[in-house]
């Protein structure tokens, strides 16, 4: 799309990229974090998976779905860990969230819809 600004020209407008979504988790437990990015990183190996560490939280996203699955926590972290407990360093995220015992996932309820709005 092209933009008329009063004195400078023309120029392309920048158009939008996918919209990302995932948790956010608090920074306080180092070992937990890494874990659940190095998880996030797997099970979405071809997402281009996105990690912002501000300190006291970090960002994980991905474009359109980010999933999580128990099994790639669990052999990050060595032992069993029920996705349930998540919530206790989950702060929020970006998109609409599924969750069942094996996998949760962030994702947008529609992408043709969701870009049309960008």
């Amino acid at each position: 799309m092209n933009v008329q600004d009063e004195g400078q020209g023309i120029h392309e407008r920048p158009r939008p990229g996918p919209k990302l979504v995932g948790p956010i988790i608090r920074g306080t437990d180092s070992e937990l974090a890494d874990a659940i990015i190095a998880a996030i990183e797997a099970d979405n190996q071809d997402s281009g998976v996105q990690v912002i560490d501000r300190g006291g939280y970090i960002r994980i996203q991905a474009a359109w779905e980010c999933r999580l699955t128990r099994a790639s926590l669990e052999d990050e972290l060595g032992f069993a860990y029920p996705l349930s407990q998540i919530e206790n360093v989950l702060t929020a995220f970006a998109g609409r969230m599924r969750a069942t015992e094996d996998q949760l996932t962030w994702y947008l309820e529609n992408r043709e819809t969701d870009s049309a709005k960008s």
